[in-house]
């Protein structure tokens, strides 16, 4: 089973945090629906032996689009690859984009699975971050979404500053008012080249403190697992049933192919990505071309890159695979990197396969990248 990404490039706005690839420009937005459905036809060669189990449109902010024009990207996926009977679509969207109208027609289309990207429900968190919704907006359509889709999920951001723990516990206590069977969560990040960066740089934002954002982690994970909720991956917690399908394909090394400017494909032994740019990706796919680069992953990446998506994951780095696909000296060698962490209990054995403890989730990129061969 594979999953299929397809890259919405638009918002209405830009996060002060974002580093992802998108524009605020609108007037190129035809031009880009038929180079998506370009790039998907043309590379359906990639799948013939393939099936499709998730579509997921991400961004940017999908939800800019029409339900027209989402409904006839799905289309074009179905037109050129092999589709399971029941698929998980999941479709991005913001608070501000999700009127009741808006919330029925989606509930119409095929899409079955809103993300929606809520990060607080204090208005001066969303303020901060530049978001185009305030607090009322981001309560009113969970309320809404609820009566029209089964499977919903919402984004909050945790380590923002300003936000003591208690702000943080509320927030996580409203999340868990609505009864919802996913949340994803992440730490504010400072990227380069952002307003955020700048903000921080010249005094006007707090900079984000890393141990409150590591205390406000564990809050999340306590309290979340206490209402039933499986940490899954570091940054997800689903209930039974509802863990996405599409992220936990990345994590696993499924195969999937992204379609739009700045999209990431992945075929089990290659990597590939689109170019960066709006107009130079437009460009391309009228001419019949495919604006990426790609690079074959040796056995060291495929390691390497193995040992980070497994430590984030329930299912942890299976030993036997190890030995298996990569061989018996990377096993000795990840025996002896994990060594240290074991003994800090920040790494742990079960049946087979390493796993981060509760104490070491927060720490696991940092463990990973010291369990990599880098020459």
């Amino acid at each position: 089973m594979s999953g299929i990404y397809i890259h919405i490039p638009f918002c209405k706005q830009a996060c002060h945090y974002c580093d992802f690839h998108f524009s605020t420009q609108l007037k190129k937005k035809e031009g880009m629906l038929e180079a998506l459905q370009s790039e998907l036809e043309l590379r359906k060669g990639e799948f013939q032996s393939d099936v499709v189990e998730t579509i997921y449109f991400g961004g940017g902010t999908p939800s800019v689009l029409e339900i027209s024009e989402i409904e006839s990207l799905i289309n074009t996926v179905y037109d050129n690859y092999k589709v399971i009977e029941n698929p998980e679509i999941t479709l991005e969207a913001n608070p501000d984009d999700l009127s009741k109208s808006r919330i029925i027609q989606l509930s119409k289309s095929p899409i079955n699975r809103l993300s929606i990207g809520i990060q607080s429900f204090y208005d001066e968190d969303l303020k901060l971050m530049n978001r185009a919704h305030n607090a009322s907006e981001a309560e009113n359509c969970i309320q809404e979404a609820k009566k029209y889709f089964d499977n919903i999920t919402i984004d909050l951001i945790y380590g923002i500053p300003g936000m003591d723990n208690d702000r943080w516990k509320t927030n996580i206590e409203k999340a868990l008012s609505f009864d919802l069977p996913h949340i994803s969560s992440y730490a504010l990040t400072v990227e380069p080249k952002t307003a955020l960066k700048k903000f921080i740089e010249k005094g006007k934002i707090p900079d984000v403190d890393d141990e409150q954002a590591q205390e406000q982690f564990n809050m999340l994970v306590g309290i979340l697992e206490k209402q039933g909720f499986v940490n899954y991956e570091i940054s997800n917690f689903g209930k039974p049933g509802y863990f996405s399908k599409n992220n936990t394909s990345y994590w696993l090394g499924k195969k999937y192919l992204g379609i739009g400017p700045s999209a990431h494909s992945f075929d089990g032994k290659n990597r590939s990505w689109n170019i960066r740019n709006n107009t130079k990706y437009i460009q391309a796919l009228d001419k019949g071309e495919l604006p990426r680069e790609m690079e074959t992953l040796t056995i060291r990446d495929r390691y390497n890159e193995y040992v980070m998506t497994g430590l984030r994951t329930i299912w942890g780095v299976s030993l036997e695979k190890i030995v298996k696909d990569f061989g018996p000296t990377y096993l000795q060698y990840l025996n002896k990197q994990s060594k240290k962490y074991l003994n800090q209990d920040l790494l742990h054995l079960e049946k087979g396969n390493l796993l981060a403890t509760k104490k070491g989730k927060f720490l696991v990129d940092g463990i990973a990248s010291d369990l990599f061969i880098l020459n």
